[in-house]
């Protein structure tokens, strides 16, 4: 996709299947000539035509409205053609091919100095219209992400987050630091260039207590990315557990669905039955698994085995006992065996919460071990579900919904991450009797690398082929 970023392009820019409109659009340089020769006249830039859409005999595919944005005032930057049809797969489809047809016979313009003569009009590949905004100045990639944060959102709060990372709200965040970063950078090199200066130019502009000052901004600004990173990721968790201990008529009670199949009939969940929901704006994707014991079955062990697989790779695990069966000394064996290989198969970061269920038809002076006291509920009546997504809540690591949240990804904290710890030893070096300033220089100028990144001012082409391919066609 890099290599062929100054190429013509084109894409259906609307979902599959039927709808009432549809839009095919057009990216390039210099695209009046085509645009002339698809629609039998020029267009006036921004403003909608209404006209038919002809096929190379002269007849109407279909009626709709054209639009026109020269470049560089446009989504892409560059010259953008739209098509708004009626949103038939056949209709966009035919449009689609006759751009290709036109463009096939439309000899390429001059194009402006520096670029070399494009080549014929070709299909566009996913986020390659909006990779070209990116290219063009038009966004930076953290607003880049946003749309495709926006675009896959599944909640309200995930949304308007997007929105506000879409606007800039995290980009302006990440050029504060960066501004403050470069201004101590500046400090640092200028004593550096001249060391003969009588004037200590760290000391005299309290280059220490900038460099705290910026710390403690990025704390900030690290602790709300984390937030949104966790507002767009979400968290797995897993519920896990004996056979008939209630793990689908839990999932079924937190979904509000009857999602999995629930009987008495112990090794009814063969396999895995997962399903997001969302607490206080929060996606959690909750998995429920075949109950864990010792089986002869073949289908049941594997079952189990895949349960055991998602365990591992869960970020919380709810641990599912039967309160009905909890002083029967079987029971308690089993369920200690399932707590050994838990605690050999987790890290100790990831949180495993413990839940008695049944308590509408248990004995409520029934006690649990005190090790694995935890939530007592009824998944069948919806006693304590309550409890138990706060609980979530607080294991994700959810404070509130603050004003102002937007979106982030997981990259933007790693990378907040690395900054933090470069300006850590610029700090442990600061606080030295000679601090070495090339080393100080060059921990500043890592710090700044790792900010660059989030925006793209330093990324690698294969993190934005990795970005991009994530997008849909036509975006």
């Amino acid at each position: 996709m890099l290599a062929r970023r100054h190429d013509p392009i084109v894409a259906i820019a609307t979902a599959p299947g039927r709808g009432a409109v549809g839009i095919v659009r057009v990216s390039g340089q210099q695209l009046a000539g085509f645009v002339r020769q698809l629609l039998g006249r020029d267009l006036q830039p921004r403003q909608a035509h209404y006209l038919p859409f002809n096929d190379g005999q002269g007849q109407p595919l279909d009626h709709g409205l054209a639009l026109f944005f020269p470049g560089p005032h446009s989504y892409t930057g560059e010259d953008v053609l739209e098509l708004q049809a009626h949103g038939g797969p056949v209709v966009l489809q035919l449009l689609l091919q006759r751009c290709l047809e036109v463009a096939q016979t439309v000899a390429p313009t001059a194009p402006p100095e520096g670029l070399p003569v494009l080549p014929h009009l070709r299909l566009a590949e996913p986020g390659e219209f909006t990779q070209r905004a990116f290219f063009n100045d038009k966004i930076d990639l953290a607003q880049a992400e946003a749309i495709a944060d926006l675009i896959d959102a599944s909640t309200a709060v995930a949304a308007r987050s997007a929105s506000r990372s879409l606007s800039g709200a995290f980009s302006q965040e990440i050029t504060v630091l960066r501004d403050a970063l470069i201004h101590l950078r500046m400090l640092v090199e200028a004593t550096l260039d001249f060391p003969e200066e009588e004037i200590d130019f760290l000391q005299k502009a309290d280059a220490w207590g900038q460099l705290h000052t910026l710390q403690g901004q990025l704390a900030q600004v690290l602790a709300r990315t984390q937030q949104g990173a966790l507002l767009r990721e979400g968290i797995k968790v897993v519920i896990a557990g004996q056979p008939n201990a209630g793990k689908s008529s839990l999932l079924n009670a937190l979904a509000g669905a009857e999602l999995a199949i629930v009987t008495p009939i112990a090794g009814t969940t063969r396999d895995k039955v997962q399903e997001t929901i969302q607490i206080n704006g929060v996606p959690l994707h909750v998995i429920d698994t075949a109950g864990l014991r010792q089986s002869s079955d073949e289908v049941e062990r594997i079952g189990i085995a895949r349960a055991w697989e998602e365990i591992a790779q869960a970020d919380a695990v709810l641990f599912l006992h039967d309160l009905t069966r909890s002083n029967a000394p079987e029971y308690q064996a089993a369920d200690a065996d399932i707590a050994t290989v838990l605690a050999q198969k987790l890290p100790k970061s990831v949180p495993v919460l413990h839940i008695w269920n049944k308590e509408d038809i248990a004995n409520t002076a029934t006690a649990v071990p005190a090790a694995t006291a935890g939530l007592r509920l009824s998944a069948k009546h919806g006693q304590g579900l309550d409890a138990l997504r706060q609980r979530l809540l607080e294991i994700a690591g959810w404070q509130s919904a603050p004003e102002g949240l937007y979106i982030a990804r997981a990259r933007h904290v790693q990378a907040l991450q690395a900054t933090g710890e470069h300006l850590a030893q610029a700090h442990a070096l600061l606080q030295t009797t000679d601090p070495a300033l090339d080393l100080l220089a060059e921990e500043l100028r890592l710090a700044q690398h790792h900010l660059g990144a989030i925006t793209g001012e330093f990324t690698s082409d294969d993190l934005l082929g990795v970005i991009f391919s994530s997008f849909c066609i036509g975006k």
